[in-house]
């Protein structure tokens, strides 16, 4: 029978994604500590949850104008630590649990991020996963020593070269290369470890690469690319796509399109799954989900939204009256997050959207569209999800923390493995067997269309 993925949505920062997380009464303040994460990692676990992952960015958010201040007072993801060293901390808490980690093709060298995770994947025990993002914003790009974010289609193809460079990195040691026999004094056999000699448009990496494959082939590629462009790179790419749950019908549609686009590019569509965002707010009873549902929205602030946006889009939403709308000009001048642009313009019913329209429409840094109840109530609305299909799992985001991961854990968790929609243990011992994925072949990749 088939059965969810989970994965836990973090940040290695002082809030969750929802930035007013911070402020709840209940939420632990001592999120630079290794123990934070470790206690989050084993309430995952406990869960069986396949997955714990961690978002980033390069910058705090601010205004243009040079007022980051705004993000420093209210505790607006103005601390953000290097997620791959908190992700350690939770890997040596857990034996089971996945670890995502969020880094750029925008900013780094592939050399580089390839043997960080592979890396990662050794000490591990074959756990690691690779969020892989275009940076987006301008102040990412200044505290990375450019003058400017690049245009958006040129990120994806920088990135489609990103990919080129890691994956033959990781081809060039074939599984069977390392001997370590000391009888007879032979280390490995130099005829199954190869040079990659990469030179392209963007990059040049000789080679050969410094770390073995691990258990599961190499680390799982994860994606959540939303706009025309970012959808084929995932479709090309991604083993494990995040996605938002806009609603069923919605759902279900942009489900089937991406596995068709997989599909069209020579993958099979079995082998990436898709993994929908939700917020949960739950209790024991509905009465007390609806009273943590009111305190959660008391929480964020204007000026939440307005940051976040900023960051989101790279468009300072200081500049503008709240209620003035937008021109043309202005609209077009948006860099960021094209398709959360798109989605407002097309919502707001044929008019020009003002920042409150920004702030209402795409809910950044307010409480958007949770879902509200009993563990039964929650496992309802998941089950319709993913029997329709609409995913093949859900990203668990947190209104508090490490509260919303426990209160999932405790309520909703084992009603879903009472009805035999999630799995009571782990699969297996490696990461892509969690998650029902193949153990990559070296080179596999190499036969896959590009560009479809």
């Amino acid at each position: 029978m088939r059965q969810m993925i989970l994965v836990g949505f973090l940040q290695a920062q002082n809030c969750s994604n929802f930035a007013a997380s911070w402020r709840h009464p209940a939420s632990r303040t001592d999120f630079m500590s290794a123990d934070f994460y470790r206690h989050i990692g084993r309430v995952l676990e406990a869960g069986k949850f396949q997955m714990a992952f961690f978002d980033d960015r390069l910058s705090m958010p601010e205004f243009q104008s040079g007022n980051y201040g705004a993000a420093v007072a209210n505790g607006i993801r103005c601390i953000k630590m290097d997620p791959m060293a908190c992700m350690m901390a939770m890997g040596m808490a857990t034996e089971h649990l996945g670890l995502g980690v969020t880094y750029s093709t925008t900013y780094y060298e592939p050399f580089h991020v390839a043997r960080l995770f592979s890396t990662m994947d050794l000490m591990s025990d074959g756990r690691a996963a690779w969020n892989i993002v275009t940076s987006l914003n301008s102040n990412e790009a200044r505290n990375m020593g450019r003058n400017d974010v690049e245009e958006h289609d040129d990120r994806y193809d920088q990135a489609d070269e990103f990919l080129e460079v890691v994956l033959g990195h990781w081809d060039t040691w074939e599984d069977d290369a390392l001997i370590v026999d000391k009888k007879t004094g032979r280390f490995a056999d130099p005829t199954k470890v190869h040079r990659l000699g990469h030179q392209g448009k963007h990059f040049k990496s000789q080679g050969p690469f410094t770390v073995p494959r691990s258990s599961q082939g190499h680390p799982v590629l994860i994606q959540a690319g939303q706009s025309p462009r970012g959808q084929r790179f995932a479709a090309e790419w991604g083993e494990l796509i995040f996605t938002y749950n806009f609603g069923l019908e919605t759902s279900k549609k942009a489900y089937a399109g991406l596995k068709a686009r997989c599909a069209a590019t020579g993958r099979d569509p079995d082998n990436m799954k898709i993994a929908a965002l939700i917020h949960p707010i739950v209790a024991e009873t509905r009465s007390e989900a609806e009273d943590k549902r009111a305190l959660t929205a008391s929480l964020p602030l204007e000026i939440d939204s307005l940051l976040l946006l900023s960051e989101a889009l790279n468009f300072d939403f200081g500049s503008k009256p709240i209620d003035e709308p937008f021109t043309e000009q202005e609209l077009n001048s948006i860099t960021g997050l094209h398709t959360l642009r798109d989605r407002v313009v097309q919502q707001n019913g044929g008019k020009k959207p003002t920042p409150r329209d920004f702030i209402r429409i795409s809910g950044r840094g307010q409480l958007h569209n949770p879902l509200v109840g009993t563990g039964k109530d929650i496992a309802d609305i998941l089950e319709e999800l993913f029997t329709a299909p609409a995913c093949d799992g859900f990203v668990i985001s947190a209104t508090c923390v490490p509260g919303t991961y426990e209160d999932f854990v405790t309520f909703v968790v084992p009603e879903l493995q009472r009805r035999g929609l999630f799995q009571k243990d782990y699969a297996g011992k490696n990461l892509r067997e969690n998650l029902g994925l193949e153990r990559p072949a070296v080179g596999k990749w190499r036969h896959v269309r590009r560009g479809t």
